[in-house]
This record gives C-alpha cells, structure tokens and sequence, in this order.
C-alpha cells in the first residue's frame, strides 16, 4: 500500500485498530477491576488498588505483545512512510496510545493512588520489622553473647577464645546478609563488639599460659594477628594492647638487667673469695684480662639478649600487628625505659660494638659484622646517655687503632658513618680526627724511614702514632716512665726528625700506650715477645743481672719512675699470669711494695710468638664511678653553656622558656638535660655578663 501510495490509510488504520484494541482490553479487564468505593475500609482500597494495577499489567503485556507482531509486519512502512512524514514509528504510536485510553483520566487517579498504596504498604512492612522484630532480636542477642563471653572465658584459653569470637562475628554479619536487613548488621556487630571483646581486654591479654606473653613467647603470630584484628575493633582496644606490650617489654628487659647485674656481682664475689683464699695461702694465680674478660662477656650476654628480643618484637610487629605506628611507638619507649634502667649500658654497647670490629672474629663475614651493627645502631639509638657512651667508644676505637686491631678501615668508618647519621657531626668530629691521625701517622713514619735509609739508623726499630691530644682519650700531660739509653736513643731520632717538620710543635710521649715485640733468651729456647712498652722497660732492667739476682720492686719503681698503678698491673702480668717471665718473691696473685723479682730463666711455652697482655684494670669502684660521672657532668655543664651561647648569639632575645626547650631539643641527640640544669647554667652566664635578664623576668637578651 506504502508502494501505491496508500501510506496514510495503512498508518491511520492500524493507530485505528490499536485504539479499538485498547478499549476492548480495558471493557475486558480494567473495568471489572475498577473501584467501586472511594471510602472503603483500608484494606479493602489496598485490595481493591493491587487488583486494578494487575488488571492494568494485564492489558499492558497484551498490548505490547500485538504492537511488537505489528512492527514486525510494517516494518516496510516505519522505514519509508514514518520517516517521510515525520510521525511516529507504529510502537512509539502504539504506547502513546496506551497512555490515551488507558492511563490517563478517569483512571490516572485510582492508578497513582494504587501506586502510592503499595509504597505505604512496603514501608510500613520495614516500619514493623524496626519497631517490632529488631529490638527483639537485638536484646536476645545482647542476653545470649553476654553468657556466651563469660562461657568461653571460662572454658577456652587466649587463642581459642579469640578464635570463637571471630567465628561469631563471621557467622552473624552472613545470617545478616541472608537473612535479616542489612541495617542490622552494624548493631548485632556491636552487641558482639560490646559483649565479647571490650569487656574482657586485660583478661584476653593476661590469660596464664595462653595470653599475650605466651604467644610471644612461642611466636603465635597468627593468634596475635587475630587478637589485634579484633582489638582494633573497639576503642579500648589497641591502648590497652600498647599497654601490655609495654609492661611485657620492660618485665622482660628487667629481667636481662637483673641477670647481667647478678652474673657481675657473682664474678666479683668469686673473685673476692679466691683473692681472699691466696691472701690467707700466701700464694695464688693471677688471670691476666679477667676483670675485663668477665665485663666483656657480659656485655656481650646483656647486649645480644636486648638484640634478640627486639628482633622478636619487631617480627611480632610486622607479622602480627600490621606495623601499627602507635605499637611501635610503645614499644620503643619500653625499649628506651629499660635499656636505660642499665647503668652500664653505654659501655655494655660499645663493647658489643668493639668485640664485632675487631680482628679475628671466626665465622662472620664482613655483611653478617654490618647486620649485626645496623641492629646494633637500633639499641643506641634508645640509649638517653650518648655522651657516657661517646667516652667509651672513643677509648674502645682508640686501642682498635694503636694495635692495629680493626676488622678493617672501612668496617670502621661505615660504623663512624651510622654514629654521624643519629648524633651529628659534632659527635664523631674527634672520632674523625683520630683516622686522620693515622693516616698522618703511617706517611709520617713512611718519610722517617726514607729519613734512616740515608742517615745512621738507631738500633731500635721504632714505630710512631702522632695522636692530637684533642682526639685521643689519654693524659695530656704524659705518663712519667724513665727509658733506657738504646730506647731514649730512638725516641729523640724520631723527635728531632717530626719537630724539623713541624715546628712550633710539641711532642709527649705516651708509654703506657705503646708496645713493643722483644727477643728473650731463656735456659730451654728462645720466644719471641710482645709486651707493653712499660713492662719493655722493667724487662730491660734484668738484662746485664746475673741469673738469680733480684730486684725489689722499690728498686724498679726508682729505675722506670713507672707510676704504681701502671707497675703493679705490668709487674703483675709478667709474674703472676699464665706466661711468667719473671719470679715474684713471695709466691702469689697480688704484687705488694714488699716484693721483689727475678729474671724466670727456666720459663718454656710450647709456642715461640707470645703475647704477655697487660693485666686489666679492675671494675671501676665506687668512688672511681664517681668520680667518672663527676667528669662527665663538667662535660656536660659546658656543653650546655655553649649550647646556650650559641642559641642566644644566634636569636638575640628569647624567653626563659622557650630558651629551655630549645637547649634540650639541640642536646637530646648526646644526652637529656634537666631543665633546671640548664637555668643553672643561665644564672652563671648572666654572672659572666653573656646574657641579661629583662625586664619582665622570663626572657633574656644576649650580650655582643
């Protein structure tokens, strides 16, 4: 027809047909369904509206069942007629349609009204379900998890515990879900919240033989994993777990404390107990080094037990507690409490430290050493006192260099690398300088023996360390010691040589620093020794005396001028250690002004190279200590003065406050001043007229 020209009757005639279509469906179903009381009871217009709307999803799927048939018959005419005209395609009429004759009035009305009825209705259902179901269900709940909590507390340890409560969380957010509404989840969640986790924290964590230290112990990591899971549910939960690994931490720190503390007072009460029994015998064997041996080992025990432990701490850390910054806060204050509870820590560390960069250590690669001091570094990093430590790290490196005892060069600095990196420059600027000095040292001794090559060479071969006196912890003044003539020969031969160099300078020597390899002849072979420079010269002393001849020790005091202190330790390790290369008369541990010795020509060893190491000077005593601590206040009161000068020179005025906590913050990195220290110290500038105090009393201005 379309073809022939007839599109306008083939159009008009099926919008036709689909209009008598339409009212013979509505005559057929809608008007049965029709209301037929505006007033009716409430359930009865809900009925009434649910019927009108099936009868109007009835007509509506015949309709668009016969309008899909009809576009498929004149799909010719959509394609050529609709478009030339420009009127709608045969479906589009045919829903234009619908709404014309049967939605729109006087049905649009009753349809809306049906409509918006079933929305009430649905809402009404979960209005029900809110006010009806849910607090029933919650408060059953609520009852039945508050005797399930005080049920598996009794009946389950720690890990089973929180096994049982996770499973019940999972279980109820998927009954949740498939059953109830999803806005009951988040309040059952907190019933369970409420009534399994925060009411029973501290009992979790301090379950005997099951609670948080048990699982730390025995390296439970997914149980602790699951406890934190759980702990970070409610509030209460990670401080009280940041609480208990503080307190755990510093029990356990407590505990190497007293251990190491209890070791050192066994030694020195054995030690008491032997010198007391070879006082009352008359005889008695000294152990060369034991003092400083039995420190050592237990700064060795004290520092791996701190080391071994954090290493535990950090693995629970990250595999247990997802590296929670706030826990790793806690546990590093623990740390910092009771590594600083130590008195000796600062000298425990750099033992530790000193032992790993020596020569010599069997079964440590050079990365396995730097592992070890990079964790090493994490203890130092807790220690308040870095000043103490400084002190003994310089002394302990110091004698590393002297006697050439360092693993090697670079060992060293990469260590002096880490120190720079927590303290700052200042802190290694005289550990610096001591490397320095050896490089100094070694071309200067290099230039010296060019020097002997075309000169007559002294018949003592000499080896020289140039130590700044600034750098090197010794006594600026030198310690006293008389050498013979073939050593003073040597001595001044260098002297003259250095001095030519450098003028201006001034050299001390420093004997008790030093040490020397000698050749001695005894009755059965000859050995070769290497001795302090202080027991060289008291050696040389019986070298033109008769076998048998004796020398009483005021005898050698009055030869070597040695200081008594010095000589009892060094007469001590010759006569009364494990090589005697002299004989002590009485026979025993100790040496006494009263003594005298001999020349032990009868003394073999089956090796031919020996080392005579220095007896070690005992543990500090008290008054020692105090005097010690005494040194390092002064230390301390002019760091502090200088530090104070250098903020007021920099800022030119500042309050009293302010002033404080800016001294603390610069000196944290060496130790913690007390604040009223540091106001001490105000007062003495102000005496000195650096500073002046205003007007108002609480600030001050610095004096150019």
């Amino acid at each position: 027809m379309v073809l022939y020209k007839h599109g306008e009757t083939l159009y008009q005639g099926t919008k036709k047909l689909i209009a008598e279509n339409l009212d013979k469906l509505a005559n057929e179903y809608i008007v049965p369904a029709f209301p037929t009381h505006v007033d009716a009871d409430p359930l009865e217009k809900a009925q009434a509206g649910e019927l009108l709307l099936k009868a109007v999803r009835k007509v509506w799927d015949d309709h668009t069942s016969s309008l899909s048939k009809l576009r498929d018959v004149l799909k010719y005419m959509d394609r050529v007629y609709t478009k030339s005209k420009q009127v709608p395609e045969i479906w589009d009429a045919g829903l234009l349609s619908f709404i014309e004759h049967i939605v729109r009035a006087p049905i649009q009305g009753h349809i809306i009204s049906a409509v918006l009825n079933q929305l009430f209705d649905e809402r009404a259902d979960v209005s029900v379900y809110k006010r009806d179901l849910e607090p029933v269900l919650l408060r059953e709940s609520e009852a039945f998890y508050q005797k399930e909590g005080s049920h598996l507390l009794e009946t389950c340890d720690a890990a089973e515990y929180l096994r049982r409560v996770e499973s019940r969380l999972d279980q109820e957010e998927s009954r949740a879900h498939h059953f109830l509404s999803s806005q009951t989840s988040l309040p059952l969640r907190r019933i369970l919240e409420e009534k399994l986790i925060s009411p029973h924290l501290s009992t979790i964590i301090s379950m005997p033989n099951s609670g948080l230290d048990v699982m730390i112990d025995l390296d439970k990591i997914d149980d602790l994993a699951r406890l934190y899971r759980l702990f970070v549910m409610v509030p209460a939960g990670i401080p009280t777990l940041r609480k208990a690994l503080r307190e755990t931490i510093i029990r356990r720190g407590r505990d190497i404390n007293s251990a190491s503390l209890s070791l050192e007072g066994e030694e020195a009460q054995e030690d008491e107990d032997v010198e007391k029994s070879s006082k009352a015998k008359g005889k008695g064997k000294a152990r060369a080094g034991n003092a400083g041996s039995q420190v050592l080992s237990l700064a060795l025990k004290w520092v791996q037990d701190v080391l071994d432990m954090k290493d535990k701490f950090d693995k629970t850390w990250s595999g247990a507690f997802q590296s929670d910054r706030d826990v790793e806060s806690s546990t590093n204050e623990a740390f910092e409490a009771f590594i600083n509870m130590h008195e000796k820590a600062p000298e425990f560390i750099s033992l530790f430290i000193d032992d790993n960069l020596k020569k010599g250590l069997k079964g440590k690669t050079d990365a396995e050493v730097d592992t070890v001091l990079d964790k090493t570094i994490t203890i130092f990093r807790f220690l308040a006192d870095k000043d103490v430590f400084e002190r003994y790290y310089k002394g302990h490196l110091a004698k590393r260099l002297r006697l050439g005892r360092s693993v090697s060069d670079d060992a060293e600095r990469n260590m002096l690398a880490k120190l720079k990196v927590e303290c700052g420059y200042q802190f290694t600027q005289k550990l610096e300088g001591m490397f320095h000095d050896m490089k100094i040292s070694a071309e200067t001794m290099q230039a010296y023996r060019n020097h002997l090559a075309t000169t007559s060479a002294p018949d003592v071969e000499i080896s020289v360390i140039v130590m700044t006196s600034t750098f090197w912890p010794m006594s600026h003044s030198g310690s006293p010691c008389n050498f013979p003539a073939e050593l003073l020969k040597t001595a001044k031969s260098f002297e003259q040589f250095y001095l030519s160099r450098h003028s201006g300078r001034r050299l001390t020597w420093q004997p008790s620093l030093g040490n020397a390899d000698i050749r001695a002849r005894f009755n059965s072979r000859t050995h070769d020794l290497n001795v302090s420079t202080y027991a060289l010269v008291i050696l040389l002393l019986f070298e033109d005396l008769a076998d048998g001849t004796s020398l009483s020790y005021q005898d050698i005091k009055s030869a070597t001028a040695i200081p008594d202190t010095d000589l009892q330790r060094n007469l001590q390790s010759l006569a009364c250690a494990k090589y005697k290369i002299l004989k002590k008369h009485p026979y025993g541990r100790d040496v006494n002004p009263e003594d005298s010795f001999t020349f032990n020509a009868d003394f073999s060893a089956p090796l031919q190279k020996i080392k005579i190491s220095t007896v070690a000077a005992r543990v500090e005593s008290t008054d020692e200590r105090k005097e010690t601590k005494d040194r390092v206040e002064e230390e301390r009161r002019h760091q502090t003065e200088a530090c104070i000068v250098r903020i007021m020179k920099n800022r030119k005025h500042m309050t009293h406050n302010d002033l404080v906590s800016e001294v603390a913050r610069q000196l944290s990195s060496r130790f913690q001043p007390n604040p009223l220290n540091i106001k001490k110290r105000i007062e003495g500038l102000i005496e000195r007229e650096y500073l002046e105090r205003c007007e108002d009393r609480k600030s001050y201005n610095y004096l150019a």
